[in-house]
């Protein structure tokens, strides 16, 4: 079971130029309190075929997480121009937002990124030279969320313990808890796990 479940993740500035950074809402349940931070990283990926080509846009630490919804925003900065290959800036790349507890990854969600000119004179025609001013980003707002099983070091609190003229209140549910399908919604989009 983990103990941390996004709920929801919101670009805040879709579609943006290019070279502008990334703004966006992470919103999450936590079941039981985390004394430890949890760390987030957003990974933007130009070539899937050469790791060493992915750059790490920003991170950051946020903690102590207790029980509840949380959320927190988060900016990270454009790619650098510099570390693309000039035949991968144009079309599709991917933006990964991972999520780790104590060095273990527990989440990681996907995105997909289409880069192209913000005229028409330049789509159908693209200068020799890459003009990154010129360009436009849009993130799909359908996500691949993969999950990952870790050692978390608290246990969720256990139901049914509370004692006499204690407030109890009904557990919220989780997504993992929901009927239907594997799909999850975010945004009102559907989410595929």
């Amino acid at each position: 079971m983990s103990i941390v479940t996004i709920r929801n993740v919101e670009f805040l500035n879709n579609p943006a130029r290019f070279l502008d950074p990334y703004h966006f809402r992470v919103t999450f349940e936590c079941v039981a309190p985390l004394p430890d931070d949890l760390e987030w990283r957003l990974i933007y990926v130009s070539s899937p075929d050469n790791e060493e080509l992915d750059q790490e846009l920003d991170d950051c630490l946020v903690g102590p997480v207790p029980v509840g919804v949380n959320s927190f925003e988060f900016e990270g900065s454009a790619p650098s121009p510099s570390k693309i290959p000039p035949e991968d800036v144009l079309g599709v790349a991917a933006l990964i937002l991972t999520g780790s507890y104590k060095e273990q990854e527990f989440v990681r969600v996907g995105y997909y990124q289409n880069t192209e000119y913000d005229n028409e004179e330049m789509k159908e025609s693209p200068p020799r030279q890459m003009v990154f001013e010129k360009l436009v980003r849009d993130i799909s707002t359908k996500p691949r969320v993969t999950r990952f099983q870790i050692k978390w070091d608290v246990s969720p609190p256990q139901h049914g313990n509370a004692s006499a003229g204690a407030a109890t209140s009904a557990a919220v549910p989780s997504a993992n808890d929901l009927a239907g399908d594997e799909d999850e919604k975010t945004n009102g989009v559907p989410m595929q796990l």
